[in-house]
């Protein structure tokens, strides 16, 4: 069992020991340090959130500790109820209120839940806002407002619609192309709110949808992180529906993983690259993502003529950087598809309907499309030492053993040669080093991933 506190929110295991896990005081604690900081950062009186949560069983509980947390403190509250996280993020900016909360944890699994919160532009705080936050919470530096001034909770309901409209108004999410094609597509919600939302937009998109595991009841049949490893199912069933593809998403919607028609995985990695393939030929521009995703994201940015930048790894990293270059899609290599044409947010919805759009213009499979992209494996592992070893030493170390090759050190240590690149990373909560390899095959991939442990030995 467990509880993380970090800049980006508190996520932990529900039940047990208060402060050892994500306990009803400490949902209550941390709403109320993200209460207390947005009416510091607020001189006008009246403030709004918006609350979501994605299907978990522990989700109702959690959204009514925190909703009566808001309103103890004096601010309003509007409940958007089962949602996903881009759909909270986009009704934050249509309804211009003062911030928001996504209630889940993401890909974990189903025992675990978490706290998500935003700005008043809908997108994930800042490593400042992060850090107040929780200073707030370990201090309990509370006040809370008299019965006069307490905040209002109302429930609203058609978010996820009000979402699917705004995906369909972007000017490439090519509604007509897309209808004409008659895909068929079978769809992995992993029984999270995604059952939902995915199938409604195909519907709206005209394409025949067969749903697995689309009840929204928090019980997760597999998994939810979707890996290769746990959606058997569904690449059995695209192939016994002969549909033309697989979508699959997580808990709350802001990952997106495509499965062929043969079965096959089109690669968590290259959804991103195929939306970014699209929107380029449309739209001359840059892109971004993560220093620990795929070469082949910059491999598709230079074929177009674009400029490809990489951030430290964290959604606010890439979004800060795709404001500071003005990039037109970017994300991370994991599904997560940024285009802030819609908003700055990770959005499976909106990659959907890119991907969709996409295919449809290109007239071939999912397959001959995956085939046309660059072919690259990854490695991924880690190294545990000892608490004694000291992280930051060895990494400055490797980074003077390979100076000459020009290494980027904004987040860990990545090491770009000519056919493959190095990414070694520290845990920030424990004595680890994370180490991600790119190659031009899974041999090679791994052989790096090898060879930096060995380094990392005889270094230590």
């Amino acid at each position: 069992m467990a509880l993380i506190k970090s800049i980006s929110g508190i996520r932990g295991t529900i039940g047990g020991v208060v402060n050892e896990n994500l306990t009803p005081v400490n949902a209550v604690k941390f709403a109320a340090a993200y209460g207390m900081w947005l009416k510091s950062e607020n001189s006008n009186q009246s403030l709004t959130v918006i609350i979501g949560r994605d299907a978990r069983i522990s989700g109702e509980m959690i959204s009514n500790l925190v909703s009566n947390t808001l309103t103890g403190l004096g601010i309003n509250v509007v409940d958007i109820g089962l949602s996903t996280t881009p759909t909270v993020e986009v009704a934050v900016t249509l309804d211009k209120v003062d911030g928001g909360i996504i209630i889940t944890a993401s890909h974990n699994p189903k025992q675990w839940n978490a706290l998500k919160l935003l700005n008043n532009k809908g997108e994930f705080l800042n490593a400042e806002a992060g850090e107040k936050i929780l200073k707030i919470a370990e201090d309990e530096n509370f006040l809370f407002a008299e019965v006069d001034d307490l905040g209002k909770y109302e429930k609203k309901e058609g978010y996820i619609e009000k979402h699917i409209d705004e995906v369909l108004k972007l000017a490439l999410v090519d509604v007509e192309a897309i209808k004409k094609a008659n895909f068929k597509v079978v769809v992995d919600a992993v029984n999270s709110t995604g059952g939902i939302a995915i199938p409604s937009l195909l519907e709206k998109l005209g394409v025949e949808c067969v749903k697995l595991y689309c009840e929204p009841n928090g019980h997760f049949p597999h998994n939810p992180e979707p890996l290769k490893e746990h959606l058997t199912d569904i690449s059995e069933l695209v192939v016994t529906e002969k549909a033309d593809f697989g979508i699959v998403v997580d808990p709350d919607v802001d990952r997106l993983a495509i499965i062929c028609e043969d079965g096959s995985m089109f690669g968590e990695e290259y959804t991103l690259v195929a939306c970014a393939d699209y929107v380029l030929g449309k739209t001359k521009g840059d892109t971004v993502s993560n220093l620990s995703s795929s070469r082949a994201l910059r491999d598709i940015t230079l074929k177009h003529g674009g400029k490809y930048q990489a951030s430290a790894v964290g959604e606010v990293n890439v979004v800060e950087l795709m404001k500071s270059t003005n990039a037109i899609i970017g994300g991370e290599g994991n599904g997560g598809i940024i285009y802030p044409s819609s908003h700055y947010g990770r959005d499976s919805l909106v990659g959907t309907a890119l991907f969709l759009s996409h295919l449809a213009n290109e007239k071939v499979s999912c397959k001959t499309l995956r085939e046309s992209y660059p072919d690259y494996y990854m490695s991924k592992s880690k190294i545990e030492l000892t608490p004694k070893i000291n992280v930051d030493e060895i990494l400055e170390k490797i980074t003077q053993k390979f100076k000459n090759e020009n290494p980027n050190c904004i987040d860990g240590v990545k090491i770009d040669f000519d056919e493959e690149w190095v990414h070694l990373r520290k845990s920030n909560t424990e004595p680890i080093i994370r180490i991600y390899t790119e190659s031009k095959s899974q041999k090679n991939a791994d052989e790096l991933a090898e060879k930096f442990i060995s380094i990392i030995k005889n270094l230590v």
